[in-house]
């Protein structure tokens, strides 16, 4: 087989590809996760990580058009997956989903704070895709993870209340500034959380002031 004709095949796959994609979403969406969460399960459990790449980005890209609870959830879920391009995938539709229906979004996290084991990739990616979302509820929802028990999710909740540039989230940080547990910086260096809290208030507080 030719360059030209693998091409052509490619091409020919990606049409395919859409056309289902649209199929399925034309389909009642209680049917559609019916039909993708136990893929999703599966491909999350997986030790062949192309195979599971390959399910969980189509299923991510799926469910970014699928509203409701179970599809947020399921997103939380791919976000936690060690690899990158289905967390990649599932935090595009998240923070979409974050911009069109916050709400929805909000209580999903929520919810990743109560269900999820404290070493879950997710807990230490949601901040961060929360600071992209400008919206006033991003303060409150940074502040509970600086209760969890990971200081890799915890560090990322400190970096992302500066990022959101609120005043209030100085107020949150304080209770956290003799807290010795540490967290690689730069390379090899290493700070406790207490120092990072104590240097992210302060540039809290130096915005209110401004």
């Amino acid at each position: 087989m030719t360059a030209a004709e693998r091409v052509q095949k490619i091409f020919d796959a990606e049409r395919t590809v859409r056309a289902l994609h649209g199929e399925l979403l034309r389909e009642d969406s209680k049917a559609l996760l019916a039909a993708v969460t136990p893929a999703a399960r599966e491909a999350l459990a997986s030790k062949d990580e192309a195979e599971a790449v390959v399910r969980l980005v189509r299923v991510a890209e799926l469910l970014a058009e699928v509203p409701g609870d179970e599809a947020t959830d399921l997103l939380v879920d791919i976000l936690g997956t060690e690899h990158g391009e289905a967390r990649l995938s599932a935090g595009e539709a998240l923070e979409e989903r974050g911009y069109s229906r916050f709400k929805e979004l909000a209580l999903a996290v929520e919810r990743a704070l109560d269900r999820l084991p404290p070493t879950s990739v997710a807990l230490e990616e949601l901040p961060y895709l929360l600071a992209e979302i400008p919206e006033p509820g991003v303060t409150k929802l940074l502040g509970r993870f600086l209760a969890l028990d990971s200081a890799e999710a915890v560090s990322a909740a400190v970096e992302a209340l500066v990022e959101v540039g609120d005043p209030a989230g100085a107020k949150l940080l304080a209770q956290l500034e003799k807290d010795s547990r540490t967290v690689s910086v730069a390379g090899d260096a290493t700070i406790t959380i207490g120092e990072l809290a104590r240097e992210a208030g302060e540039l809290l507080r130096r915005v209110r002031a401004e």
